[in-house]
């Protein structure tokens, strides 16, 4: 009994740790970036879950820059791709090109092979591009001319787009939108946090303060917390709770489109890394009903009338919550 009690010991200690340098992370960034306390978490939550995120909002509210730092305070390899109607697939995945030198094909990899990949207005690309994109968001590959190229073992996209400005874009399938892990929309900032922000850099125009900011974790240990979060415990009534939030989706006189059953695998991943990031090793109602936006939002869609009537999708889901029995 002894030796039982000082594992479980053990094991809460590694949570411990997790939330440590989730925190530790956390005020790294919120060094530059003033509040997104969600935006900052859900990020770290599909990294360590295996996921990848999509951003909305209007241009100005520093999406690129929070990417930019979490690759600094993680040590990971940053690269940026900027989304244009003439964007081709090999530009983003690589292109086989012929060396006179050797007599032979090689493979020159694209800005996609890359830890951290942030690809800013992915709605201005063509489908053609946007497809390419398919393959290795989901099995973290790509294929060229029949070879298979493998991304590294941490593959982290986050995809931004524009809600306003809807000239030369192509909208997003639902096949794509559902290979994201969670959608976040941002808003902008409160007044308090915006005179905050004047205040922080009247006198650092370039924002030299990034050059301040400290290395908090590394490639070893997102992939040790990857298999650290797979351990937290989640309860059979946790489960059927999840399951019926989903189902719902597929029910409800409001939607055209519910929930797939990738919804269901997302919420489960999503609430284990909460729960692991929170420093506990078991999952809670809380969890799940703090990451169901995030997962549903882009899987689900408005019956038309619904959406001439102005409804909005965060309303369905808030009358699915209200509607499904809390597990206590």
């Amino acid at each position: 009994m002894e030796e039982e009690r000082d594992a479980f010991s053990a094991d809460n200690s590694k949570f411990e740790l997790l939330a440590q340098a989730v925190t530790r992370v956390r005020e790294e960034i919120q060094k530059v970036i003033i509040g997104q306390d969600k935006f900052i978490d859900m990020m770290l939550a599909a990294l360590f879950s295996g996921g990848h995120i999509l951003v909305e909002g209007v241009p100005g509210i520093a999406k690129t820059l929070t990417s930019r730092l979490l690759a600094q305070t993680l040590q990971l390899e940053f690269s940026r791709i900027q989304f244009t109607p003439d964007l081709m697939p090999g530009d983003v995945l690589g292109t086989t090109v012929y060396n006179a030198k050797h007599g032979e094909f090689s493979f020159n990899p694209g800005p996609i092979f890359s830890n951290l990949v942030l690809i800013d207005e992915i709605n201005r690309a063509p489908a053609k591009t946007q497809a390419a994109l398919f393959e290795v968001m989901e099995e973290a590959q790509i294929t060229v001319d029949g070879r298979t190229y493998p991304m590294d073992n941490i593959f982290f996209v986050m995809a931004t787009q524009n809600p306003i400005e809807q000239e030369g874009t192509y909208k997003l399938p639902e096949a794509q939108l559902d290979r994201f892990l969670l959608k976040i929309v941002l808003q902008y900032p409160s007044l308090e946090e915006e005179q905050a922000m004047l205040r922080r850099f009247r006198q650092d125009f370039r924002i030299n303060i990034r050059q301040k900011i400290s290395q908090i974790l590394n490639a070893r240990d997102i992939l040790a917390f990857h298999q650290l979060i797979e351990q937290v415990n989640i309860q059979d009534e946790l489960l059927d709770y999840i399951a019926q939030i989903v189902h719902n989706t597929r029910n409800h006189g409001d939607l055209f489109l519910g929930a797939s059953p990738r919804a269901s695998l997302a919420i489960l991943k999503v609430s284990k890394a909460i729960a692991a990031m929170r420093g506990r090793d078991f999952v809670t109602p809380d969890d799940i009903q703090y990451v169901v936006f995030p997962v549903l939002q882009h899987r689900v869609l408005l019956t038309p009338e619904r959406e001439m009537e102005g409804y909005l999708v965060a309303d369905v889901i808030q009358e699915i919550l209200a509607e499904v029995p809390v597990p206590r």
